[in-house]
């Protein structure tokens, strides 16, 4: 990596900064094992308004022990930072694009897109497993949950999945995405994950606890050090639907995250300002909701409720 002001923070611990092409800049903080052993990249703050991931990323570095730790840790705690700090709702704010689905990115693009080109270019490189932290943006109530790539290579998408049952959530779900941050990766051969947990524009110590905990399982389980604890009580539902809205309008949702529905069950309702109905969605089949927007207004195309078989 092409790191720069590298300030060291204790005993094999650094931080540090990926230059941008546009003159920015991302926060690095990277933690060398005094063991040889895999480089675990784990990224956050993607979404400015996704708040676990950072504050776990934050825990992880000060408690992180390079004395026990066996190969090195490379921590991008907030990687959009001015959507961050502007509470933009799943933006970059330079540009109005999603980070996480600008990847693959070509040098000399926007902000967005030079931060992906960043990060693909200087960590996928270092990285023999990524794991992106997530959550519910602002506007989503959303279980527990990990998503691996089942369209990489065979391999890749094996070890990502084997991976997945080691980390504290409740549902593993696969995923047919190629345009994130850690489905490029895994695409580019990198067994990857992206965990979500939080939402609503919140977080607790709970939820960062068990991040850490899921943390220090992974590393487990890709020998770096500490226990694996594989979650015998983890899901994988056998298909997954995503509902968009059909139009804009005020969207009423009749379920929370977690909740059993049944096929033909009303998850929500569309109607116009007039109250007048848009679009009902209904459960396709049996099974679980992971996660639904909470936003009253809605504009067409957005997600709306998503839920799975078990």
């Amino acid at each position: 990596m092409n790191r720069v002001e590298i300030c060291p923070a204790a005993e094999g611990k650094e931080k540090a900064f990926l230059p941008l092409e546009g003159g920015g800049r991302l926060p690095v903080w990277t933690v060398q094992g005094a063991a040889d052993g895999p480089t675990l990249a784990l990224t956050a703050g993607v979404h400015g308004g996704e708040y676990v991931g950072i504050l776990a990323l934050r825990r992880l570095f000060a408690e992180a022990d390079p004395r026990r730790l066996q190969g090195r840790l490379v921590l991008l705690p907030l990687v959009n930072r001015d959507g961050f700090y502007a509470g933009a709702k799943g933006v970059v704010p330079e540009d109005g694009k999603n980070l996480n689905r600008v990847f693959p990115a070509a040098p000399g693009g926007t902000q967005a897109e030079q931060l992906a080109w960043a990060i693909q270019e200087q960590v996928y490189p270092e990285a023999d497993f990524l794991l992106d932290l997530h959550g519910g943006d602002v506007n989503e109530a959303m279980t527990p949950l990990v998503f691996f790539p089942s369209t990489a290579a065979l391999a890749v998408a094996e070890r990502s999945r084997e991976a997945a049952a080691h980390l504290e959530v409740g549902y593993r779900i696969p995923s047919t995405a190629k345009d994130g941050l850690y489905s490029c990766a895994a695409h580019r051969g990198i067994p990857a994950l992206l965990m979500e947990v939080g939402g609503l524009g919140r977080w607790s110590e709970a939820e960062v606890e068990g991040e850490l905990r899921s943390f220090r399982s992974l590393m487990g389980f890709l020998g770096m050090g500490g226990e694996p604890r594989r979650n015998r009580e983890q899901r994988e539902p056998r298909e997954m639907a995503y509902e968009e809205a059909s139009a804009s309008g005020l969207w009423f949702p009749r379920v929370q995250p977690g909740q059993p529905v049944r096929r033909g069950q009303v998850l929500g309702q569309l109607e116009d300002l007039d109250g007048c109905l848009l679009q009902t969605v209904a459960a396709r089949w049996d099974g679980t909701v992971l996660y639904h927007t909470v936003s009253l207004g809605v504009a067409a195309g957005d997600a709306l409720v998503a839920y799975g078989s078990c």
